[in-house]
């Protein structure tokens, strides 16, 4: 027998008494009953969110070239959504297994953040002819998931058994939370993908909120829903134009606050606080979209610097200089072999430059090799690393 069980507010849903003896959670259709209150605190901080997502969209299209940017931020949400589900590899860990320089050990987590920027990639390509739907998060899930340590479970598909939420080993009865049974999960990811594809006149933020959050509470696969869910973000704010580019990387911001997301989320389920958690979750636009935009200024002011150097210093090869540098905003890691192909000189001639870059401080040795070595753009790699 199934019963429900109706809490201080079952506007976000109820709990049911499954046959097991756990409770598990049926969430409620999207938009909430009653509505969202966009008035007083959180109408001034969804203006805030709005002016600064606003200014970090219009802060990319100051960039010679916005497309280096996007490359480091795709990488970015990559390796800070992967680091909230466990993994230890860093922003450098990625982009060094990219220039084939990883160290063997590293090389697992690695995988983990490289299946994430291809799911990205994948649903970003997709857009232009496939909306924000289920068939596109189980697209994006079946990449999330190829070859890695959750390819065992069922990579790409719904799951048809129960999931939980809680401290490894602990049952559905003593889990923090219990997601809706399996045979109602395609009726809730129906009535989501309904919600995000109705006008429903919310503000795209607002909504975008909404979704995360009740895509997380339905949890629709075994494994791969909080980076899924995170990803959804990114894709309906591009998807809806507010944002050209996926420059947005909340994970930062969950990650930072890790312990109050998933109490934000879990008092939305037991207590109907949609508003409270908007409030958490349109801060966390704000203050990611002001730190990317200045990001955004740190770029623009460091190429300056490195130009300037270039041309002061390098002489003739100032020209091939400044080559390499636009080169490094897109791959931060060279070789001599890289740089004399980039410049189309001899060996010698392309050893001697990246010798006068490292001089220079633009470029740093990183592999500690006498052959076959390795250089970064650390200068432009620390404005993306976590402090």
């Amino acid at each position: 027998m199934v019963m429900a069980t109706r809490g201080p507010s079952a506007r976000a849903g109820t709990y049911r008494r499954q046959s097991g003896g756990h409770r598990a959670f049926y969430p409620a259709p999207l938009p909430p009953n009653p509505p969202v209150d966009i008035t007083g605190h959180l109408q001034n901080q969804l203006s805030r969110a709005d002016a600064a997502l606003g200014r970090l969209d219009g802060s990319i299209q100051t960039l010679p070239n916005p497309d280096p940017f996007v490359f480091m931020y795709v990488r970015k949400e990559a390796v800070l959504s992967s680091q909230i589900e466990g993994t230890q590899s860093s922003l450098q860990d990625l982009l060094a297994s990219e220039a084939k320089v990883l160290k063997p050990d590293k090389a697992s987590d690695v995988n983990a953040v490289i299946n994430y920027v291809n799911a990205m990639n994948h649903g970003l390509g997709r857009l232009s002819d496939l909306p924000v739907s289920t068939r596109l998060i189980r697209e994006i899930h079946a990449k999330l998931l190829k070859n890695s340590r959750g390819s065992r479970l069922t990579p790409g598909q719904v799951r048809t058994s129960q999931n939980w939420i809680g401290p490894a080993g602990c049952t559905p009865a003593e889990a923090a939370f219990v997601p809706p049974p399996p045979d109602s999960v395609g009726e809730c990811m129906s009535d989501l993908e309904r919600f995000i594809h109705t006008d429903t006149n919310l503000p795209l933020l607002v909504k975008a909120g909404l979704a995360h959050a009740q895509f997380e509470t339905i949890h629709p696969f075994l494994d791969g829903n909080g980076r899924i869910g995170r990803l959804l973000i990114t894709f309906l704010l591009c998807e809806q134009k507010v944002l050209l580019k996926p420059v947005l990387y909340l994970s930062w911001f969950f990650k930072q606050h890790r312990q109050q997301y998933y109490e934000e989320l879990q008092s939305v389920r037991d207590r109907g606080t949609w508003e409270k958690w908007l409030m958490f979750f349109l801060r966390g636009v704000e203050e990611v979209s002001r730190q990317a935009a200045d990001t955004a200024r740190q770029i623009l002011i460091l190429r300056e610097e490195h130009r300037t150097v270039i041309t002061n210093r390098l002489g003739r090869a100032a020209g091939n200089g400044h080559r390499i540098l636009e080169h490094l905003y897109e791959r931060p890691f060279v070789s001599v072999d890289d740089i004399q192909k980039l410049t189309g000189t001899s060996y010698t001639a392309a050893n001697n430059l990246v010798k006068k870059m490292v001089e220079c401080s633009v470029l740093k040795e990183y592999t500690g090799q006498a052959r076959n070595r390795r250089f970064w753009y650390q200068g432009y790699m620390n404005l993306f690393e976590d402090s």
